[in-house]
């Protein structure tokens, strides 16, 4: 009887088959369906043989002066591609999302940057996976690899958290509208700016500065600052009451 490790692989070719069986002294021809194949022969039960490209399940026979082995399957894979990720950008401790494409069944591995992760499949079209944590923001290519091979073609951007050190003022009427400038760090990918939670209005001057203005409301509330890469609820505000 005759194995193959592995028994399958990419259509591009180029990947070593262990080929087991017996009597393998003196082979002549490694066939992978029409195509023949380099090989090595280790010893009379072992064979090492390079795959061909193809694109479909083929048969594989070895040939010595003996006659031809039974034939058995091997079965090229189609290469990955990826659609979309669900996000794109988070913080530097990583996130879980999703990816989309096709041809994603035998996915092993995935890559953000010099990082590595280990997908779960869901099916051939998705796969779920927590992005590796960095220790600085950056953008970074993603591949996927699967026994088809690897795809590119994406990218994921590290998002420092927002940090806020000051806001002044910090007080105004309960009708809303005080213009207040926020100072602090990691600002320029805020996506929201809540006053206790009511989102409201606001300007980002540059990656250290951004005026917000406060809407309608009553008491003292928390200033909340939100990015892709976390929040900063560090600051309040506090509306006083209009006379009348």
């Amino acid at each position: 009887m005759v194995t193959l490790n592995p028994n399958q692989g990419p259509t591009a070719g180029g990947n070593q088959v262990i080929i087991t069986g017996t009597n393998f002294t003196g082979a002549t021809l490694v066939k992978f369906g029409t195509k023949s194949a380099s090989f090595t022969v280790n010893s009379a039960t072992q064979i090492t043989a390079v795959a061909p490209s193809n694109n479909a399940a083929v048969q594989v026979v070895v040939t010595t002066p003996g006659g031809t082995s039974a034939p058995v399957w091997y079965y090229y894979i189609t290469p990955p591609s990826k659609s979309s990720l669900s996000e794109n950008m988070g913080p530097l401790d990583g996130i879980p999302i999703t990816l989309t494409g096709s041809s994603l069944q035998t996915a092993t591995s995935m890559s953000f940057g010099s990082n590595s992760a280990v997908p779960t499949v869901v099916n051939d079209t998705t796969l779920n996976v927590t992005v590796p944590a960095v220790t600085t923001p950056q953008t970074v290519a993603v591949s996927v690899t699967t026994k088809g091979g690897t795809t590119n073609g994406l990218t994921f951007t590290y998002v420092g958290a927002p940090t806020v050190t000051s806001m002044d003022p910090t007080t105004g009427p309960d009708y809303g509208g005080t213009a207040s400038t926020i100072t602090g760090t990691n600002l320029s990918d805020v996506v929201d700016i809540s006053y206790g939670p009511d989102s409201t209005s606001y300007n980002v001057i540059d990656d250290t500065t951004i005026v917000v203005y406060s809407p309608g409301g009553t008491g003292t509330v928390p200033v909340t600052v939100t990015s892709a890469g976390g929040s900063d609820a560090s600051q309040s505000f506090t509306y006083t009451v209009t006379p009348g």
